[in-house]
């Protein structure tokens, strides 16, 4: 086989269709393993009762907690009607995950943003805000990935006039409105994501990226069964595995394969799909910017990647934007 040098791979910018990222909770969970900023942990539905300590409203309102997760609570809580115990939990919800903060030196997530391009989209089904600041905080650095939010998010504002969106609390730049708070969906059965304006126009460009996306990777999103509506638009959007035959699936998460293929099994075309446990193991941060190339390149082109060197792993920003500059000095030389 032909060997690539890293220069060669810092040029290539062939391929112009998308990688598209899915993130779930096990996410963010991976980016902050030992809490954000000030060390608040981020949950996970099995844990988030009791990261955010919701015990003690549940029993202010009389109901019996018998250790379940988020999702199995919430949804219980809906289909009896009690509205006032839901809105309790929703702003506590709410509360928490709009205190969290990024840390000042670079996380995964900025990795991730920092190692995908433009043309690329970063979908999560999570309510953090860090994915939204690591974009802010990065966005003089790079062309970035456009980001929705399937979910809403803590970190989101929304015009319902001219369908954009911003940071919460700021105006649109088109009616100068102040944006309305992006709504949560919570963990119920249906969720009927067109009937929220902000939350379709997520979906609408999410189905639009997919369709047209040459990798999909799926990171820390364990497809619950309170997302069956999301996972069948997703598929609709991917369409039938067998006219896939060029494309790729990773999915990073710390299950076994046998379990993830089974899960993701109506997304996957024979053997084109990985795992991996971490993301630093990924196509993404192994090949920062050029994902894409470097698919195609050892799928199609039988290339071996003996110089995947990964991004630096350092606390220093400058290590990683001297690491990065090559590849971005060279699409400014050749924009997109």
């Amino acid at each position: 086989m032909a060997n690539i040098p890293e220069y060669n791979e810092i040029s290539d910018l062939a391929i112009d269709r998308p990688h598209v990222v899915i993130l779930g909770a096990g996410a963010s969970r991976a980016a902050f393993p030992d809490g954000e900023a000030n060390g608040k942990q981020l949950p996970l539905m099995d844990d988030l009762v009791k990261t955010l300590n919701l015990v003690p409203i549940i029993l202010r309102y009389g109901i019996t907690y018998a250790n379940e997760n988020f999702e199995q609570l919430y949804s219980a809580i809906h289909d009896s009607g009690n509205e006032i115990l839901a809105a309790a939990l929703e702003k506590h919800v709410y509360e928490y995950f709009d205190s969290l903060e990024l840390p000042p030196w670079p996380t995964l997530y900025d990795h991730l943003v920092l190692s995908l391009r433009g043309k690329d989209l970063i979908a999560t089904f999570n309510w953090d805000p860090l994915l939204w600041q690591a974009l802010i905080r990065n966005k003089h650095i790079a062309s970035l990935p456009q980001a929705v939010f399937l979910h809403g998010s803590v970190s989101i504002g929304y015009c319902r006039h001219h369908r954009g969106y911003g940071p919460k609390g700021h105006n649109c730049p088109n009616c100068s409105r102040r944006y309305d708070d992006a709504k949560l969906l919570y963990p119920v059965t249906r969720k009927g994501y067109s009937d929220d304006s902000f939350i379709g126009s997520q979906w609408d460009t999410l189905r639009s990226c997919l369709e047209d996306a040459y990798v999909l990777t799926i990171f820390g999103y364990s497809a619950p069964s309170s997302d069956a509506e999301a996972i069948q638009l997703m598929k609709e959007a991917w369409g039938p595995p067998g006219k896939r035959g060029l494309e790729q699936i990773e999915i990073i998460d710390r299950k076994e394969e046998d379990e993830l293929r089974e899960t993701w099994k109506p997304f996957i075309c024979e053997q084109h799909y990985g795992t991996t446990k971490s993301f630093y193991d990924s196509w993404i941060a192994k090949h920062p910017r050029r994902s894409c190339e470097a698919v195609w390149g050892e799928k199609m082109e039988m290339v071996d990647f003996v110089d995947d060197q990964g991004l630096p792993l350092e606390k220093e920003w400058h290590i990683l934007l001297d690491w990065l500059r090559p590849r971005l000095d060279n699409e400014k030389a050749k924009p997109e």
